[in-house]
């Protein structure tokens, strides 16, 4: 994250009290902390988690397969065709983790690409009977649907642990009211990562660990970057990744301090 002036004690109390799902502003209070403070760290903490996120194995086995549409609440049509919403399609491997990605539709063409890339053939499917889903059944997977309009579960058909992570990414997005579509992506991996580490102690500990790796990182690689500008710009450049890394990590006045020219 930072060299901070807040004590350990102060910093591991805001990590907690983000994993207890607490907001920015209760957290200041708890803490006795600026509230801009507890915003900032607020902030960094998701962009740590979908940074470690992007990258789950491939699923192999019983898979769920469902899309969720996510907004504020409007008049009109809900679900499928909803205006306004964003669509998030997500897979689950039963007794495993979870997997989600923010599509521009529900279509056959946008989903089975999804699938094909974090599901390994031959594995067995599950999905509601939404036609879009049409296409597993002439696929390298084994499909089953449920009918919803009948029942939500036969035996082992059925798609309730997808439809469950959908249900507590929306309680969990609730509480803040209102998300940019610009963070939309940022706040849904977060969702999928407690999904997937559902342990409260584990999530602590996770985040710890991925708060001192950063602050080794900053001390020991970041004041040793080589800068270069170009004289007809200006501008500053660094490699990509790091500059991806930096600028999620650090706040203005450590890239002031790092890279003062």
């Amino acid at each position: 994250m930072r060299k901070s002036r807040l004590s350990q004690h102060k910093q591991n109390k805001l990590i907690e009290l983000f994993v207890a799902g607490v907001t920015a502003r209760t957290a200041s209070e708890l803490v006795n902390v600026n509230k801009n403070t507890a915003a900032y760290y607020f902030h960094r903490l998701p962009l740590l988690i979908y940074q470690t996120s992007l990258h789950l194995e491939m699923f192999e086995g019983e898979i769920e397969a469902d899309e969720s549409y996510f907004g504020g609440i409007r008049k009109g049509k809900r679900g499928r065709g909803a205006a306004g919403k964003v669509a998030v399609f997500g897979l689950l491997k039963r007794n495993g983790k979870v997997y989600t990605v923010v599509v521009p539709n529900a279509q056959s063409a946008t989903l089975l690409p999804i699938i094909r890339e974090k599901v390994k053939p031959d594995s067995i499917v599950y999905t509601d009977t939404y036609r879009s889903y049409d296409v597993l059944d002439v696929s390298e997977f084994s499909h089953f649907r449920i009918n919803h309009s009948t029942h939500f579960a036969e035996n082992h058909n059925h798609i309730n642990g997808i439809e469950n992570f959908g249900n507590q990414a929306k309680r969990h997005l609730r509480k803040f009211n209102g998300i940019p579509k610009a963070h939309f992506e940022l706040y849904l991996k977060e969702c999928e990562w407690r999904f997937n580490n559902s342990e409260i102690k584990s999530q602590i500990s996770i985040l710890k660990q991925l708060v001192k790796d950063i602050l080794v990182w900053l001390s020991s690689t970041a004041p040793n970057l080589i800068i270069c500008r170009l004289s007809d710009t200006n501008k500053l450049f660094i490699p990509l990744l790091t500059l991806q890394v930096i600028n999620l990590l650090c706040p203005i006045s450590i890239l002031n301090i790092l890279f003062k020219s």
